[in-house]
């Protein structure tokens, strides 16, 4: 019994040997590969716009027109990225992240020196220009009323929403740096939530976000009021980093230059409460670089060294 058990185990170890040594290498299952970064998809160009909305939000009005253009895109395909904040937008736009960006025109003007160039820019300057909230029951009448208020911005950084009435306050007689308490809360949405809210005096914003919001939220129109307004500057830019291929910029631009010339298009826009896009370029940009040196020597540093 002993003797049959050992012929038996032999036998067993032979056939395991045998049939590893039939196997065919070739056929053999192949080994999971794993990585710590996801693989980098070809002729995919990230397409990155600044925190004019919350991520969410951004979604909802940018991600149709990624569509359309990729829909029209040959050669490559464009993929939306939202940032949690401006300054995660700005570290990315400063160290080159992004292929296609929209920023607002302080970090179109800084964009230009981290390997971007302007190749257009949203139209309807006119809407680009701050607007400063009160509610409606507020005792706030006029600027220096806010003298040991608070006052709510969506980001040290958003020219429109922010450094455009941090300057009309200081025109206006109010030390920005001492006679208010400045919060910044990360968000066109929140910094109007904070005045509805009662959790500051005033709130910061500008046209189109506002008129956005108070469509969803009638409720707030009803409470809240605009008070003052500020001079309006170009409107945000369109960048492109230098390395992207002329033959993709050329068809990017030509079919956002041209949205406003179908239905489908016409509907992208007036969600962003926008008429259309137009070409530009770094020059354009000049009336901006005047209008931030000059706020920085007055009022406070906001240039960003990344």
């Amino acid at each position: 019994m002993h003797c049959c058990k050992k012929i038996f185990l032999v036998f067993l170890s032979f056939m395991f040997i045998s049939l590893n040594g039939c196997n065919d290498s070739s056929n053999a299952t192949p080994k999971l590969q794993y990585a710590d970064t996801p693989p980098i998809l070809e002729n995919v160009y990230i397409f990155g716009v600044h925190p004019l909305h919350n991520p969410k939000r951004l979604f909802e009005i940018y991600q149709p027109m990624v569509d359309y253009i990729n829909t029209h895109l040959k050669g490559g395909q464009l993929r939306l990225e939202a940032s949690r904040n401006y300054r995660a937008y700005n570290e990315k736009l400063f160290h080159g992240h992004f292929d296609f960006a929209l920023p607002n025109p302080y970090q179109t003007v800084a964009s230009l020196k981290h390997g971007y160039t302007v190749f257009g820019k949203m139209a309807d300057d006119e809407n680009f220009r701050g607007i400063i909230l009160v509610r409606k029951d507020s005792s706030i009448r006029k600027v220096s009323d806010l003298k040991g208020k608070s006052v709510s911005y969506p980001a040290p950084t958003a020219l429109a929403a922010t450094i455009m009435p941090q300057w009309y306050l200081h025109e206006h007689g109010l030390n920005i740096n001492q006679d208010i308490t400045n919060h910044y809360v990360g968000s066109q949405e929140s910094s109007i939530m904070n005045v509805y809210l009662g959790k500051t005096d005033a709130a910061s914003t500008w046209p189109p976000p506002w008129q956005a919001f108070i469509k969803e939220r009638p409720e707030v129109a009803e409470k809240v009021m605009v008070k003052w307004e500020t001079p309006h500057l170009v409107n945000n830019g369109l960048v492109v980093k230098e390395n992207v291929p002329e033959k993709i910029l050329q068809q990017v631009g030509h079919i956002i230059f041209h949205l406003q010339d179908t239905p489908e298009g016409q509907t992208i826009l007036s969600s962003m409460e926008l008429s259309h896009y137009e070409p530009a370029t770094n020059t354009t940009y000049q009336p901006v670089e005047t209008f931030l040196a000059e706020f920085e020597k007055d009022v406070r540093p906001i240039r960003l060294q990344p």
